[in-house]
């Protein structure tokens, strides 16, 4: 492949024919322009890759988090997770030297709010009164959300084959879940709070997505992730503390906020969460929807509901059905359809 450097410095060296000057111009105009288009579609492969990388990963976080929520409640939990986000971001911010204006730090603040301490605290506060299979379902729901939220928000164009595909994305995920899932002995039913929970948490993301974007207009993803998890993760521990304080006023029992006799598996658990799950995700998907429209991307959140689902098989010994296996095959043609096609325009904006 031609270094992206070396060509441009070819062209701006070049000589024009003598009495046709135009020609030149225009020649160097078309070479600059097929780079650019190069350069671009390259970018964006690998941010749909980054998304898809993010979007699996993501799937793995309810099988994690049901191990942990085995020794201990949610709010330690989510708490534990995120300080493992902490360690784990930490290196990528190392050596930045970006500044945030005092109106960028309300900001952040507030992406920090929502797309941490509220969103996991509803999401699995939300799994804890419903079945693994609502839940799922809800998750499912997130990409046409995501798109519509784009369209309105973001102004970004999504045409009709676009749509189409979401809608089927999403219909596949409903049809794994129906397909392939099913409540275990001893486990609750489905609760209309629990589902509601759930959808609120995605409400939440949506604000965190949409807030992420304005940062990400003037900073990198890299320090918008590293402030947003260390922010949230501060608010975590205010949040635990309290809870701890305040017990005794309305005569809860005083747990310990972080609590340390757990074993190895829940240990091993909380650190894929917090370095898998959370930093490794998410430095992924702000990355990659930093190239690609979000309206685009959000169709790989469905692997996270299918993948849950698939290792919820696997772990209560069912089987996938047809509709499972049809579901799948809707999924990834509407992955595929999103990703190849390139004739459509381009959006006007980006959810960054």
């Amino acid at each position: 492949m031609v270094s992206s450097g070396f060509v441009p410095a070819m062209v701006l060296n070049a000589r024009p024919i003598a009495g046709k000057p135009a020609q030149g111009g225009v020649c160097e105009s078309r070479i600059r322009m097929t780079l650019q288009g190069s350069s671009r579609g390259q970018l964006r492969f690998l941010g749909f890759g980054a998304c898809a990388l993010a979007g699996t990963l993501w799937g793995t976080g309810f099988y994690f988090g049901r191990i942990a929520l085995d020794a201990m409640n949610v709010e330690p939990m989510v708490l534990y997770r995120f300080l493992f986000a902490c360690l784990g971001i930490t290196p990528a911010i190392l050596g930045s030297r970006e500044r945030l204006t005092a109106g960028e730090w309300r900001t952040v603040l507030m992406t920090a709010a929502f797309g941490i301490p509220i969103q996991f605290l509803l999401q699995f506060h939300g799994l804890a009164l419903t079945t693994v299979s609502h839940a799922s379902l809800m998750v499912g729901a997130m990409p046409v959300l995501l798109a519509a939220a784009a369209a309105i928000f973001a102004r970004e164009r999504l045409d009709g084959i676009g749509w189409l595909a979401l809608v089927a994305s999403t219909a596949g995920t409903a049809l794994v879940v129906l397909g392939g899932g099913r409540a275990t002995a001893g486990r609750e039913t489905p609760t209309l709070v629990g589902d509601l929970l759930v959808i609120a948490s995605l409400v939440v993301a949506l604000a965190w997505i949409l807030l992420s974007k304005k940062l990400m207009e003037t900073h990198s993803a890299t320090v918008v992730t590293a402030y947003t998890i260390y922010s949230g993760t501060l608010m975590l521990i205010v949040w635990n503390l309290g809870r701890w304080w305040l017990a005794p006023l309305w005569h809860a029992q005083r747990e310990p906020p972080l609590p340390v006799h757990i074993g190895a598996a829940a240990w091993l658990a909380l650190a894929a969460s917090g370095l898998l799950c959370t930093a490794t995700t998410t430095l992924l998907w702000n990355w990659g929807i930093h190239h690609v429209p979000a309206s685009r991307a959000g169709v790989f959140l469905n692997i996270e509901p299918v993948l849950g689902s698939v290792l919820g098989v696997e772990l209560l010994g069912e089987r996938l059905g047809p509709y499972a296996w049809l579901g799948g095959a809707m999924i990834l043609a509407a992955a595929i359809t999103l990703t190849v096609r390139g004739h459509e325009p381009e959006p006007e904006v980006l959810l960054e």
